[in-house]
């Protein structure tokens, strides 16, 4: 896909319709017509999105008795490979959270017999956190049953539209983060 998006297909579908973030900026361009207020209909409906997405995903994670924040360390552990351990400071990273914050998620999860912690073999100092069986069978399950989700969600676009999207979102994060385009 070239730098020139949208396609030809793209540019020729029917304008969205009026939505609550529409309206929100034709109250704005009433009262503030000095104001450009275009930059809410991407932002204003990349925020509604997420909100609306993160709602839709915790719904799985619940049906496995985890928090969206569980979910993702069991997920960054069984990314890991098997013996599914990582340190804690590799969690964090992984899930980019505070150490503080992965504290309390490891401690929700081992109360749980998801994951156990035990001393680092070569630092006495550190601690190595492991996902249990139990852990292990339960987030086989649930990341199963995430993907399908996800699917569904994403079957609301066309594949054309989905690869469009992804393809705009990665490069705009890339810029967030710093990157220069195409970095990703």
């Amino acid at each position: 896909m070239s730098e020139d998006i949208p396609s030809e297909e793209w540019r020729n579908q029917a304008p969205p319709p009026r939505d609550r973030v529409a309206r929100i900026q034709d109250d704005w361009r009433r009262e503030r017509p000095d104001l450009d207020v275009s930059p809410q209909g991407v932002i204003g409906r990349l925020h509604s999105l997420a909100g609306r997405l993160t709602d839709e995903l915790c719904l799985v994670y619940g049906r496995y008795g985890l928090g969206e924040g569980e979910f993702d360390v069991l997920c960054a552990l069984r990314r890991a490979g098997a013996p599914y351990e990582r340190a804690p400071g590799e969690l964090a990273a992984h899930t980019m959270v505070t150490t503080g914050a992965m504290t309390k998620r490891i401690d929700r999860l081992e109360r749980a017999g998801l994951v156990t912690r035990r001393r680092a073999d070569d630092d006495q100092r550190g601690r190595i956190v492991a996902l249990t069986e139990p852990g292990r069978e339960l987030i086989d399950r649930a990341f199963a049953d995430h993907m399908r989700n996800e699917r569904r969600l994403l079957d609301l676009m066309t594949p054309a539209e989905a690869a469009i999207l992804e393809q705009l979102l990665g490069s705009w994060l890339t810029r967030l983060d710093g990157g220069a385009p195409g970095d990703s």
